[in-house]
């Protein structure tokens, strides 16, 4: 924020809201100095609207000379997120589990194919005495593999996190 309002010092207001993680419950909206709820809930509504995540919205405004009012404010906010929306690039990504996998080489082939069948990626691995897998896949498809891997006594799993 410090190094946004230095590069914009003589701007009256620098407004913005944002929206993260993956239940979108992460969310705060700031109207710098405008009147209640004139700015940075316009510009989390349009967040809103187009169901993102994982995003901030800024506007700089300076001052023209004209006096907007709280309606053209909020028109004013609105229109410059949905504008930025427009414009940017919206990355979509799948929300996926992640693990590591820790087993023996005589394991390796089965649980390479069971990973495989899953259609999980594969991030890294490592194939020595001891190998290592790093791995994400679609939630819905985690349970499945997980029980096609129960049977491996080598094998150990840890969950590295949803996202």
């Amino acid at each position: 924020m410090a190094q946004w309002k230095n590069e914009h010092h003589q701007a009256r207001h620098l407004c913005y809201a944002y929206r993260f993680g993956i239940k979108q419950d992460i969310y705060r909206a700031n109207d710098d100095g405008e009147p209640s709820n004139s700015a940075g809930a316009p510009i989390l509504g349009q967040i809103q609207s187009f169901d993102l995540t994982n995003v901030l919205i800024g506007v700089v405004r300076y001052y023209g000379g004209t006096k907007l009012g709280v309606g053209g404010l909020i028109n004013a906010y609105r229109t410059a997120a949905k504008e930025a929306i427009e414009n940017g690039k919206i990355i979509t990504e799948v929300v996926k589990d992640r693990f590591e996998l820790f087993f023996s080489y005589q394991d390796m082939a089965l649980i390479m194919d069971a990973v495989k069948e899953s259609d999980a990626s594969i991030n890294k691995q490592i194939f020595e005495n001891d190998c290592y897998l790093k791995i994400a896949i679609k939630i819905e498809s985690t349970e499945l593999l997980l029980s096609k891997l129960a049977s491996f006594d080598s094998l150990k799993i840890e969950k590295i996190g949803t996202f």
